[in-house]
């Protein structure tokens, strides 16, 4: 029956006319071998039921622009249609990456600018924006790693330190550019274990990849010992700028002692997150890093705007063109809008938001860490698991209400972990609504179990089975036969 319900085509329908060939046909353009011997089977609707089709699709899909979107670790805040109306003003949109660069002065000059905006933001004086995007931005940031190291001749530095907090980027991006990867505990704060970081250190250590705050949105408070006891080690720090929502503006990355930075400019500057489209990064470091930076870099000089192609050193292009260009156009005009004053309030509100629904929602949630929140704070929800409702199903549930899930099982350190970011952009009055619906399901948790354990029960699509989703995915039409 769903498949009736689905399926628009029928014979002869059109969606589009196309006007008569005004060129002369070439027989020989195509081998012959390679000339299809029937048209291709294609679905055959009108235009209206297209147009239909992909609106109501578009409602099915949750955004920030629909709903409340509380995701840990990735910021979900509201992207200002300010910025989209920037970046398409004609001299941005109708910009092409082969223009020559007299041509693009403008563009260089916003990009070389962007990049001592976030050189500001970040504490480092060095900066790329050519990345395409955050896990892109890590790999270039232990690329420059690398060829430091080996331009020092000092080939023994194999291994990567990474928390047992971290992003799971942080790994599999060590491990991609050929690191070692070592893990190293926690202590019962949450916070990186020193005596299990000294342990791990020694004269093979390349750096230590961590965040602060870190993954459960606490403030790595001895993160000066930590960077003293790698720096003495002759080890590097890394951050991955995930976090940065909490504290920009109010401390840098290169104040605490990190030589090398990615920003993944959706987390911080309210660029468009992900969804398949482009996204954006910035990679900072120190002047020790930056001879290694991705070419070409954008300069200043006398002249005007250029970009500086002779970098000897450089681990080379890592995109194509100089990032994503609209992306930055984004950013750059979201620190504008809001100034450095603007920037650090973003921060305050941030964290106060954290710390308002953490409160709320401690009454009904375990929370395994007491210290006050950053930006983020991640929940337990082992009660009601002793219950019978896991986290999935409480994630399930939270659909139900109109509201995207946080962060589930995540950072694994918690059991049914409940990782939740509410930003600065909301409200308090959404904040209360969704500490409400938080009530309400821990109430069924108890009540009325099953309510929780089948949810989704107002979704277009019902519970999945999620297993045969992952193996076996329906990812095209196909014509019925």
């Amino acid at each position: 029956m769903e498949k009736l319900i689905f399926e628009k085509s029928q014979p002869g329908r059109r969606a589009i006319l196309l006007p008569p060939l005004d060129v002369p046909e070439s027989k020989h353009a195509i081998p012959a071998q390679f000339l299809r011997k029937e048209p291709p089977r294609l679905p055959e609707v009108s235009e209206l039921e297209v147009l239909r089709h992909f609106v109501n699709l578009s409602h099915l899909n949750h955004c920030i622009d629909k709903g409340f979107y509380p995701l840990g670790s990735c910021t979900m805040k509201y992207n200002p249609k300010v910025n989209d109306a920037v970046a398409a003003l004609e001299g941005m949109r109708e910009l092409h990456p082969l223009q020559p660069v007299e041509q693009v002065q403008g563009a260089l000059e916003l990009i070389y600018t962007l990049q001592g905006y976030i050189s500001e933001i970040v504490g480092l004086p060095a900066v790329t924006l050519q990345p395409a995007a955050g896990a892109h931005g890590e790999m270039t940031g232990l690329l420059l790693i690398k060829a430091y190291f080996k331009a020092k001749g000092d080939l023994k530095r194999k291994k990567v330190i990474v928390p047992d907090t971290a992003h799971g980027t942080n790994p599999a991006t060590a491990a991609m550019c050929g690191f070692e990867v070592v893990e190293i505990k926690s202590n019962s704060r949450g916070l990186v274990d020193l005596d299990a970081l000294k342990e791990a250190v020694g004269p093979d250590t390349a750096a230590i990849m961590l965040t602060n705050p870190n993954t459960l949105g606490l403030f790595e408070e001895e993160i000066q010992k930590v960077q003293k006891v790698v720096h003495e080690a002759g080890g590097l720090l890394y951050y991955d700028g995930a976090n940065l929502n909490a504290i920009m503006g109010l401390v840098r990355p290169g104040d605490m002692g990190f030589d090398v930075v990615h920003l993944n400019l959706h987390k911080t500057f309210s660029t468009p997150h992900g969804g398949g489209g482009p996204g954006g990064c910035a990679v900072g470091c120190r002047e020790t890093l930056a001879p290694f930076l991705p070419k070409p870099l954008v300069v200043k000089t006398i002249d005007g705007y250029r970009f500086d192609w002779d970098r000897p050193q450089s681990i080379g292009k890592v995109k194509g063109f100089y990032g994503n260009f609209g992306i930055l156009v984004r950013a750059y005009a979201y620190i504008l809008a809001h100034g450095k004053e603007g920037l650090c309030q973003v921060s305050r509100d941030a964290i106060l938001s954290a710390n308002y629904l953490r409160n709320r929602l401690s009454r009904h949630f375990t929370v395994p860490h007491k210290q006050p929140c950053m930006h983020e704070f991640v929940l337990s929800g082992n009660l009601q698991k002793a219950r019978g409702v896991s986290t999935a199903n409480i994630a399930k549930r939270l659909l139900d209400f109109g509201v995207m899930a946080p962060t589930v099982y995540f950072p694994l350190v918690v059991p049914e972990a409940l990782m939740i970011e509410p930003t600065e952009t909301e409200t308090r009055e959404t904040l209360n609504q969704f500490a409400q619906i938080m009530v309400t399901i821990d109430e069924e948790s108890k009540n009325s179990p099953d309510t929780v354990r089948n949810a989704p029960h107002t979704t277009p699509v019902r519970k999945l089975d999620e297993a045969a989703a992952a193996r076996k995915p329906d990812l095209r039409w196909q014509p019925p036969s």
